[in-house]
Parts: structure tokens; C-alpha cells; sequence
């Protein structure tokens, strides 16, 4: 049948304007279609979820979720080796009715380096736009497969996880007194650059053609082309879907050669290429957890990275995902790593320093976000008197930053106009009033456990949309407990020059 005579390729309404288009009625369809590939999978009929994933590639709403999806997420303003980007909506409108897989080729990848924590650089390659939609819309297509056959505590890269997901399964399996107390902390050697593309190529039910064009494409450095034999773009979108199908199966082998009757204690957690195995002593993981592990990965063309990888006892801790996990006197705490403090505060100093001079409402405005997102990121673990430290270095270094500001004036000056009320707060004159920005309190953000996700809840399926429908409501809950009040208005005629809001009620809001 021709492309677009197909009904599932045809959109009911006129194609003339981008900003006409009804994305709700879009996703429905192209959710409908993922729900019949999972399944197909969960059915063990591979052969019809491979026949739907055809007819995802095929549909023009598929395309446009993928030209949407590839133009408004944070790299939607970066071009490839054309320097072209999709700024209105004809040119996107364009580009889906231009996404065809007949005669597809890709186009070489703009490198660009990154920097790592450790000084190092990271290699990114960026793929253009046109080549972005297309892994886009192959990954829309691959995604229901993936999730259903991943496995079941791998946690990166997969819709409805996260990192807190990933510490809780630690936190659940190393609490309890009878619990394993050696760990095998493991990180696999440049992942996305060493992985064999024969493997790729013989186990991703991807279109083999597209495939390959997507891994030899080779990359443009110093206006000169280099072929790519191995591994996979880190600058991709379907890249990350591709590295955990290549490491899925690794938690299976574990479970098999070590089953619960032998009482090893061997359990598995992953995030992305990080993860660590736990056992009951340090010779079991020397002498058949490495192994096996070496051997899956030496199959895939990978290896563990020796600086970062190691074996540590649980009372002497371990980091994982930026969080330290130990064990006090059989008693189990995760908090923030001191690495990852250090580098907030690297962070907070370097904001401040390089906002000197500039009114203090501007420089509010860009430490909310900051200290936000990071405070959500540690609330759901033992972090309290971390942040009660870290309010008292951001007040500090404020204040430091007010003196340089008024260096004419004493502190009770300073103290009172922009301390009021204990609180870092300034006030901006606008037409509609006085408008209030206040610093957002990391001393004042509640601690409130993570509850992990369900190892084998599928958000393809329908028998679990109640269960993440909860979970976004419970997410939601726990949002308005940690809001703070950080912008607010007073009357422009109103007497009083600052407004003061209580502890009590600036927890939630």
C-alpha cells in the first residue's frame, strides 16, 4: 500500500498550519499503537510487534511527534554539520511530510567535547536535525519492545524510572541487618564509543538498513571526515535506548547462575552503564561475579573500567549516583556524597562571584533554580543536616556579596534590606505593585522518602495505568509539600515596604 494512501499516514484535518494541529488526538494514536506492541511482546508474538513497529514508522503521527519531540526538547536549537534548525512551524511541517524511509541516508555527525568531573573530556556526536527525527521516530517505535523485555532493576533512560528509583532498590536490599555486605561497584569503560556494531546490527529490531547508515555515518572534526567502526553516537537520541538493550540480559545470567536457594546474596541494580552487584563475601564477586560479568560484556565488544570500578564493604560505603550509601553500626544511611556537595557549593561560589554588581532580584532569580533542582534531587534521602549546612554557607557567601555591593554601608544596613525576616529578599518597583523575590530556603525543603517503582510495571500496558496514575498524583502531592513561596506581590500603595511571611507558611504553598 502506498505511504499515503495509508489511513494511519493520513491526518483528518487540513495540513496547512503547524500550530493547528491536535496533539492530543496525535499521541492517542500513536500511544494506541505502542500499547498494541507491548502486548504483542507480552504475548510472545514478536512477529506482529515487529509488523506494528513497520506501521509506527509509517505513520505521519508518528512523524510529527517525533519532528515535536526532536524541535522542542534542549537540543532543538543545536544544528549538525548543515547548521540547520527548524525555527517555524512551516519548516517542521515540512520536515515530517519530508521523512521518508525510502531512500534514506544519513548525513556525518558535528563532534564536539564536553567536559567530565574529573577533567577529561567527553566526545559528543551531534547528528542533524532530519537524521534526530528519524531515531526519533524509530525509537517511538522501539520503545514498547524495549521496556517490556528490559530488565526489571535497570533504571536509566526508561520512561516512568529515575535515579531515586535506582537508590531506593539499594536501600531496600541493603537495610536490613541480614542483608549482603559486600558490594561490587562497576562502570563500563567508554559504553557508548566501544560497543560492536555487528552485535547491534544482529540484535536491535531496528531496519537494518537504517541502522547501519546511523553507525558508519562517521563524524566531521576540523572539517575532516572520520569513519565511526564501533560503538554508538552519544550525541543520538536512540542511543541511549540502544546501550540498555545491549546490556539487558546481564541481570538475567546473575539470577540464573546465582539463585535464591544458594543463598550468595547476589543482587543487581543498574542505571545506565553504572551498577553495582552486592554478594555475600568479597571472594564470591572476585571469582564468579567478575568473571561472568567480563565474559557478557567482552561479547558486546566492552570492559569494565578498572579506575572506577571496585569492590568495597558496606560499612565502609559507597557512592552511587552522587549519593553515598553506608552502614553505621548495622543501621543504613544514604545521604549526598561529598563530592557531590562540593560541587554544589563550587557552584553556588562561582554564581555569586560572577554576579557581582548586578541587583539582587536578577541574582535570586538564577540561585531559585539552582538550589531547587538540587534539593529535589537529595530530598527523598537522609539530607537534613546537609541542607541545614548548606542554607548556612548560601547565607554566608550572601552576605559576603551584600557587603561588596554596599561597601559604604554597615551591616545593620544590610541586615535590613535584604535580611528581612531572616530571609534573603529584594523588592522590584513594577506598574502592577511591588513585586517580592525571595531566596528559595534549602534549610526549609522536608525530607520525604521515595517510594520505588514496581519492578515489573510496564507504562505500555493498560492493567498498570492506574498504578502510574497514582504515582503522578502522589509526585504532584509531594511537589506542593516542598513549594516555597519565592515571588510574590504587595500593593504598590500598601504602607508596608517588605512582606513578611512566617516559617510555617512558607513551607508549602
Amino acid at each position: 500500500m502506498n505511504e499515503n494512501e495509508n489511513l494511519s499516514c493520513a491526518l483528518p484535518h487540513k495540513l496547512n498550519n503547524w500550530e493547528t494541529i491536535l496533539w492530543r488526538k496525535v499521541i492517542q494514536h500513536v500511544t494506541r499503537l505502542q500499547r498494541r506492541i507491548a502486548k504483542a511482546v507480552k504475548q510472545g508474538r514478536r512477529a506482529k510487534a515487529k509488523a506494528l513497529m513497520f506501521l509506527v514508522t509509517k505513520s505521519f503521527y508518528a512523524k510529527l511527534l517525533a519532528i515535536l519531540r526532536v524541535s522542542s526538547n534542549k537540543g532543538g536549537n543545536t544544528p549538525g554539520v548543515d547548521n540547520t534548525v527548524w525555527t517555524n512551524g512551516k519548516e517542521k511541517l515540512e520536515a515530517a511530510l519530508n521523512l521518508q524511509l525510502r531512500g534514506y541516508r544519513s548525513k556525518p555527525l558535528r563532534r564536539v567535547y564536553i567536559l567530565k568531573k574529573n577533567g577529561k573530556k567527553r566526545p559528543l556526536s551531534i547528528p542533524v536535525m532530519s537524521d534526530r527525527a528519524m531515531q526519533t521516530l524509530h525509537k517511538i517505535a522501539l520503545d514498547p519492545m524495549a521496556e517490556s523485555l528490559a530488565d526489571k532493576n535497570s533504571y536509566g533512560f526508561r520512561p516512568r524510572r529515575s535515579c531515586n528509583d535506582a537508590v531506593a532498590a539499594c536501600f531496600q536490599l541493603l537495610c536490613r541487618k541480614i542483608s549482603p555486605q559486600w558490594i561490587f561497584e562497576a562502570d563500563i569503560k567508554a559504553c557508548f564509543d566501544n560497543i560492536r556494531h555487528d552485535w547491534i546490527l544482529k540484535n536491535i529490531p531496528v531496519n537494518k538498513t537504517i541502522l547501519n547508515e546511523w553507525l558508519k555515518a562517521g563524524y566531521i572534526e576540523k572539517k575532516r571526515l572520520f569513519a565511526t567502526e564501533k560503538g554508538t553516537p552519544q550525541g543520538g537520541t536512540i542511543s541511549p535506548m540502544i546501550m540498555n538493550m545491549v546490556l539487558d540480559g546481564l541481570e538475567t545470567q546473575i539470577n540464573k547462575k546465582f539463585p535464591r536457594w544458594k543463598n550468595k546474596k547476589v543482587n543487581f541494580i543498574r542505571y545506565a552503564d553504572d551498577f553495582v552487584i552486592t554478594a555475600i563475601s568479597k571472594e564470591v564477586i572476585t571469582n564468579e561475579i567478575i568473571p561472568l560479568v567480563t565474559e557478557f560484556l567482552m561479547e558486546r565488544g566492552l570492559e569494565l573500567s578498572p579506575e572506577k570500578s571496585r569492590i568495597t564493604h558496606i560499612s565502609d560505603g559507597f557512592n552511587f549516583l552522587s549519593q553515598n550509601v553506608r552502614k553505621f553500626k548495622d543501621k543504613l544511611i544514604i545521604r549526598p556524597s561529598k563530592e557531590a556537595v562540593q560541587s554544589f557549593k563550587d557552584k553556588i561560589r562561582k554564581i555569586i562571584d560572577g554576579n557581582r554588581g548586578i541587583p539582587a532580584h536578577a541574582l535570586i532569580r538564577i540561585l531559585n533554580h539552582v538550589i531547587r533542582g538540587w534539593s529535589n534531587y537529595h530530598k527523598g534521602i537522609c539530607s537534613k543536616r546537609i541542607f541545614n549546612r548548606l542554607g548556612s554557607f548560601i547565607w554566608w557567601q550572601l552576605r559576603r556579596w551584600a557587603k561588596y555591593q554596599h561597601g559604604n554601608k554597615n551591616r545593620w544596613w544590610i541586615f535590613h534590606r535584604y535580611f528581612h525576616d531572616n530571609h534573603f529578599t529584594d523588592q522590584r518597583i513594577t506598574k502592577k505593585g511591588t513585586e517580592n523575590h525571595r531566596l528559595y530556603r534549602i534549610g526549609y525543603v522536608p525530607i520525604r522518602y521515595h517510594v520505588k517503582v514496581m519492578a515489573e510495571a510496564n507504562p505500555f500496558l493498560p492493567e498498570y495505568d492506574k498504578y502510574f496514575s497514582n504515582r503522578t498524583n502522589w509526585r504532584a502531592n509531594l511537589a506542593k509539600e516542598c513549594k516555597q513561596i519565592t515571588t510574590f506581590m504587595s500593593n504598590k500603595n500598601s504602607k508596608i515596604s517588605r512582606v513578611t511571611l512566617h516559617r510555617d507558611s512558607l513551607k508549602s504553598a
